[in-house]
């Protein structure tokens, strides 16, 4: 179970990004985030996991409290946290399998990291989760060559390494087509079914978040303006959410 209680951010510049935020997450619930660019999504998201310290207020996962975490543990918390990012944030340069077992550098001894030693193990795991993402045959390219959505698949792969609890998904398909987003929102899903992963994913797209979302929780400049099941966001509560001038944009 994750706790937000309270939770409130404001940047030096005096922005209120997340402004006396509460909510509760069973374990294995799809919840989605969604709301206007600037309403504090991204920056809620990145507040879990202490990328961005919050101001105010607490995060509690399994009963312990992540704001109030010394480094060496929030390090062990993190562990189980899984990451996916908008821009991907590969190594381009790298091979995809090394991009995915870098997914297990909390584990290992970090003098290894800078000579790229992984055991044996962990590139037979890497492989594995490349399977599950189907893009096992592309583990020996340079992560540059691929596609948008094939990047972000890697990146799913490298998050898995981790064998995460918790999966945060921050505005995962912006950088693909709308297509591909389908498929992305669709291994997510799976991973969610199939493995009990709890994941929070941000989205723009509210056919989206009914698509693969068990709830959906709104934001507008910091404050939260729903919670609650997809189904329910009718004319009215999407006018609050977007504004009136807002026009419903769906990815088919």
């Amino acid at each position: 179970m994750l706790k937000i209680e309270h939770l409130t951010k404001i940047y030096d510049t005096g922005v209120k990004a997340i402004d006396n935020v509460s909510f509760e997450v069973p374990d294995g619930q799809f919840l989605v985030i969604i709301g206007l660019s600037g309403s504090g999504k991204s920056t809620l998201l990145r507040c879990i996991n202490r990328l961005i310290e919050p101001t105010a207020g607490r995060i509690l996962w399994n009963n312990i409290d992540i704001t109030a975490a010394p480094d060496e543990e929030l390090r062990h918390i993190r562990r189980r946290i899984g990451m996916i990012f908008q821009q991907f944030n590969l190594v381009k340069r790298s091979k995809v399998i090394t991009n995915v077992m870098s997914g297990r550098l909390g584990y290992i001894n970090p003098l290894w990291s800078l000579l790229n030693y992984f055991p044996t193990s962990y590139k037979e795991a890497a492989l594995a989760n490349l399977a599950r993402m189907d893009i096992a045959n592309k583990a020996f390219v340079r992560a540059d060559e691929l596609s948008g959505g094939q990047q972000q698949r890697v990146g799913i792969a490298r998050a898995l390494m981790q064998e995460p609890e918790l999966m945060l998904a921050d505005e995962p398909v912006a950088s693909v087509d709308p297509a591909t987003s389908h498929s992305i929102m669709k291994y997510l899903q799976l991973l969610n079914k199939e493995d009990g992963i709890t994941v929070i994913c941000v989205l723009h797209f509210l056919s989206l978040a009914r698509a693969y979302g068990d709830r959906v929780i709104a934001l507008k400049d910091g404050k939260m303006m729903f919670d609650g099941l997809p189904k329910e966001i009718d004319d009215n509560r999407f006018r609050e959410i977007y504004g009136e001038e807002a026009v419903r944009v769906e990815i088919a």
